[in-house]
């Protein structure tokens, strides 16, 4: 919108009212802390439900890849075949074997049910999501023979167990007596405590070599499961399909999406639900914007009258009224962009400040899936908030604009 340098300085002086007129500036301030708001709270919340989406999917598929190929039974036989073919398939980037089983854990008089799991030491080193969350002990030390595995922070705090600490894990296949099966009592040494970051992860896994987790459950050379990472998640379906012959009839392949199906699809319907309730606080803000615009034009309708008479024309006017809002909200914005870049840097700490004050665990991880307060700030959606905005703020400016343009300078200045 190209001003006039007349245009300018009439839209400057009604921005900044003289000393009788502090009411309108307070009602425009009101304007630009209900936008700010608006857009901070906007921006804060898609960023949280971007980062809670995105931390999962890290988390979720960094121990259980973009797709597994289950064996029936939890047995999985001729394994190196499959995973050969497997690697050989366009977009399939790795495959790994794996043994998960849900067995009983005891230590110092405590039973927990925890899931073992069983990797190759290659593959667990290779690991980030558990190499790089090692809160205690050597995760080189989980080696075959080596008796030693890694368990979940969690888990440890629920067993009261650490590195050093003998674990007993409990298996209902055992050996047959004449009095039925007594299951398989086998102790191991904690060698590592790990945090991977998704809490039903941390109070459950028991992670060991392949090799040890073979022979505790007596499965031979046999695999539960074959873990396939893709080079595009998203298409992961397409890209195992042709894997469905090789293992029909020995088992099934399932990918991330329907593992977690339901765990995704709730976050993203929440995610548009917040997204539209938001941007209705915005719109109330747009509103404060139009009511403060309005009262502006009735306290300077006699100036718009004499400003008419001398030559300025209905488009001045229009262009003068809807400088004034954007301009409000514009730094409504602004305010609103720098609050949300400070409330999401320093989010775990206002988390942390407000449960200190509160007494209330805000962020609980048995509840929240994650440990901490996740963000990722999409800059395309933040442009979309901007936009959104903007457009609210230019149509709540359209009505009082026009209203000023429309003044009647013969009937405001009839009786002066």
């Amino acid at each position: 919108m190209i001003l006039n340098r007349y245009e300018r300085m009439i839209a400057r002086r009604y921005l900044l009212p003289e000393k009788g007129e502090r009411f309108i500036f307070v009602v425009a301030g009101f304007s630009v802390g209900a936008v700010a708001l608006g857009v901070a709270a906007l921006i804060i919340v898609m960023s949280v439900m971007n980062g809670f989406r995105a931390e999962l999917f890290d988390k979720i598929v960094g121990l259980n890849g973009h797709a597994l190929v289950q064996g029936y039974e939890g047995r999985l036989g001729n394994w190196r075949q499959i995973a050969d073919q497997a690697k050989k398939t366009p977009g399939v980037t790795s495959a790994l074997p794996l043994i998960v089983q849900p067995l009983m854990a005891s230590t110092n008089g405590r039973v927990e049910g925890v899931l073992v799991r069983g990797m190759r030491v290659e593959d667990l080193r290779a690991n980030k999501t558990i190499t790089s969350n090692v809160l205690s002990g050597d995760i080189r030390s989980i080696t075959p023979g080596s008796n030693q595995v890694a368990i979940g922070s969690e888990l440890a705090k629920m067993l009261g167990a650490f590195p050093g600490s003998e674990i007993s894990l409990i298996s209902p296949e055992g050996r047959s007596t004449v009095v039925g099966t007594v299951p398989r009592i086998v102790s191991f040494t904690v060698g590592a405590v790990f945090e991977a970051g998704v809490y039903d992860f941390d109070k459950s896994f028991v992670i060991m070599p392949i090799e040890d987790a073979q022979s505790f459950m007596m499965m031979g050379d046999e695999v539960g499961m074959i873990e396939l990472q893709t080079d595009n998640p998203d298409r992961v379906g397409e890209i195992v399909a042709p894997l469905q012959n090789l293992v029909r009839g020995r088992g099934i392949i399932v990918d991330w999406r329907q593992m977690n199906s339901a765990l995704f699809e709730a976050l993203e319907v929440e995610r548009v639900a917040m997204f539209v309730v938001l941007c209705i606080i915005i719109l109330v803000a747009a509103f404060n914007i139009a009511s403060s615009l309005i009262m502006l034009v009735r306290s300077k309708t006699r100036d718009i009258a004499i400003l008419r008479t001398m030559g300025a024309t209905r488009q001045a006017m229009t262009r003068v009224f809807m400088t004034v809002g954007l301009t409000i909200g514009t730094v409504g914005i602004l305010a609103g962009v720098l609050l949300g870049a400070i409330f999401l840097f320093f989010r775990q700490s206002v988390v942390n400040f407000i449960q200190l004050v509160t007494g209330q665990n805000l962020w609980d991880p048995s509840v929240r899936f994650l440990s901490e307060l996740p963000s990722k700030t999409d800059p395309i959606e933040v442009a979309a908030i901007v936009l959104v905005t903007l457009v609210l703020t230019f149509f709540a400016t359209l009505f009082p604009a026009r209203r000023a343009a429309a003044t009647d300078p013969v009937q405001v200045l009839r009786y002066e």
